[in-house]
């Protein structure tokens, strides 16, 4: 069985951390994986998105659209961006955390993120939302936005791993001195 995920958001969030650390569990559980990232204007907030394609059989990183399993988004603007990849019946794992574009900033325009959750809320068979600034606030730390969203993602059920499994290739990925704090927010539910 093949498992399609795209993540994103925009850059300093951790998307490509999340990615990595996705597939370094596969390898390190004998899960075949495959990953291409783009990275845009990362520095600058620009959009970041991931490919990974887990299971047997798989010939290259990147999948058509209509075809995941799960879009697993750190901003919603950026969901709605990557939403045309979501297959019919897929999981929409979304931050409700907006982050204002350079480009809208400058223009004087107001973003909060609203429109974008009621278009997926409309679309979406299953949309999770996580309260990205809630659980900043709860662990203390804006660096654990990515193991929090890796968490809900993780709870959805469509990621072939346990938080166990995840902890281990973090231990083996993350500075000694961010495992406890990653594997707490990994395990935080809100």
């Amino acid at each position: 069985m093949q498992t399609n995920i795209m993540i994103c958001g925009v850059g300093g969030q951790g998307i490509v951390l999340t990615s990595k650390l996705i597939a370094a569990t596969a390898v390190a559980n004998d899960v075949p994986v495959m990953s291409a990232e783009t990275i845009g204007m990362a520095q600058k907030g620009g959009s970041v998105f991931s490919f990974l394609r887990l299971g047997e059989g798989i010939e290259s990183p990147m999948f058509p659209e209509g075809s995941a399993d799960i879009l697993i988004a750190f901003e919603p603007a950026e969901a709605v961006r990557m939403f045309p990849y979501l297959k019919k019946g897929g999981v929409v794992i979304v931050n409700t955390h907006a982050v204002m574009p350079v480009t809208a900033s400058l223009g004087g325009s107001d973003y909060n993120g609203a429109e974008m959750l009621g278009y997926l809320e409309r679309n979406a068979e299953k949309v999770v939302t996580v309260d990205g600034d809630k659980a900043i606030a709860d662990l203390g730390s804006p660096k654990v936005l990515n193991m929090v969203m890796l968490g809900a993602a993780m709870r959805s059920g469509i990621l072939p791993f346990t938080p166990d499994e995840i902890e281990e290739t973090m231990k083996a990925t993350v500075k000694p001195q961010f495992v406890e704090m990653n594997s707490k927010a990994l395990r935080y539910a809100g």
